[in-house]
């Protein structure tokens, strides 16, 4: 297995008195797209929203356990981590696409304007780069002043991916990116996804057995807040260790 990036070291997470995950512990390596299958409830988007400390947001919701980050090692789930920090260096592209009510620029430069940039040139020159990387400048480069809104679902999509990069992240959170997109806007994601891994780590939930076996290095099978297995994706879907994985797999269960 490549370096890792981000290691999970029995993780526990609870909404209030429900436990939603149960000492998971799991490894994700560096420039490689891990996938996080199983069927509705079982955990996955808790877990995937564990690394972004998105549940600091909500009342009630508590962690046990590590989220090691590399190369500096830091714990990101310690309370003297600023979670506003661990976002900046974790992005995270959610189920539906959701562009601010800005333009296609603006959507781009936002996170750069958090951060405090203000050359403007400077936020141009980071902008294209995000939106190249994002495979839309060519569709969108004589149009940035247009509202994010008038572009398709698809190009939303990857308008929200471009945005989620503009802060060069390490580590790129996806959560179902093409569950509310067409065939074709689906692969195009795909691609981006598979070509994106060069420059940063991905772990992405999906609900779509051919989409991991088709864009992950790695797979994770979860059920009942449990990693049941996990390893090589041709390997779990060839040749699974555990029965409950082949039967999910297969159709099973889930």
């Amino acid at each position: 297995m490549p370096p890792l990036k981000a290691e999970a070291r029995e993780l526990d997470f609870f909404y209030g008195e429900l436990q939603a995950l149960k000492h998971v512990s799991m490894p994700v390596a560096a420039n490689r797209v891990t996938a996080l299958i199983g069927p509705s409830g079982c955990g996955k988007s808790t877990f995937l929203r564990c690394f972004n400390r998105m549940h600091d947001l909500y009342d009630g919701s508590r962690y046990s356990g590590q989220i090691v980050f590399q190369p500096d090692g830091i714990d990101i789930l310690d309370r003297s981590v600023d979670p506003i920090e661990v976002r900046m260096r974790i992005g995270m592209v959610f189920q539906k696409p959701n562009p601010f009510p800005k333009s296609i620029f603006e959507n781009v430069a936002y996170g750069l304007r958090v951060r405090g940039e203000r050359s403007r040139r400077v936020m141009a020159e980071k902008v294209e780069v995000a939106l190249r990387d994002a495979s839309l400048w060519e569709e969108v480069s004589d149009r940035l002043d247009d509202m994010a809104f008038n572009l398709s679902g698809g190009q939303q999509q990857r308008l929200c991916i471009a945005r989620a990069l503009a802060t060069e992240p390490e580590l790129m959170l996806f959560d179902e990116p093409t569950s509310a997109l067409d065939p074709i806007a689906t692969a195009n994601i795909e691609e981006l996804i598979h070509r994106l891994k060069d420059k940063v780590t991905i772990l992405i939930v999906t609900h779509n057995m051919q989409q991991a076996a088709r864009v992950s290095d790695y797979t994770a099978f979860m059920y009942l807040g449990e990693l049941v297995e996990f390893g090589d994706t041709n390997l779990i879907f060839t040749n699974p260790k555990s029965k409950r994985t082949e039967d999910y797999i297969t159709g099973r269960y889930g």
